[in-house]
């Protein structure tokens, strides 16, 4: 079963490799991005195409990541607080039976 996984994954690595080329390929003309207070050197459209696919895929990890180190202190904080409350409810459990002998 797991070398159907590899051969699943290669096959569409394969594939992305493939369109990737095409979409170069078919994307030769050179633009100039102008960004209102400066320009962007010339460059092929493929080329400032995929670069801003991965710059927005950057800025998505990244943004993925501090919400999952945030959510991570939000569990840590929690799960030290209910450590804290089960103590001190076998505390007073324990009291309580202290209290009635």
């Amino acid at each position: 079963m797991n070398w159907l996984k590899n051969l699943i994954t290669i096959v569409l690595g394969l594939i992305v490799i493939g369109v990737g080329i095409l979409f170069t390929i078919h994307n030769t003309d050179q633009v100039t991005i102008d960004l209102v207070f400066f320009q962007l050197p010339q460059a092929s459209l493929s080329l400032w195409l995929i670069a801003t696919f991965v710059l927005g895929a950057l800025c998505g990890i990244v943004l993925s990541i501090l919400t999952i180190l945030s959510l991570k202190t939000r569990l840590h904080s929690s799960q030290r607080k209910v450590v804290a409350f089960r103590k001190e409810l076998d505390q007073l459990r324990t009291a309580g039976l202290k209290d009635s002998t």
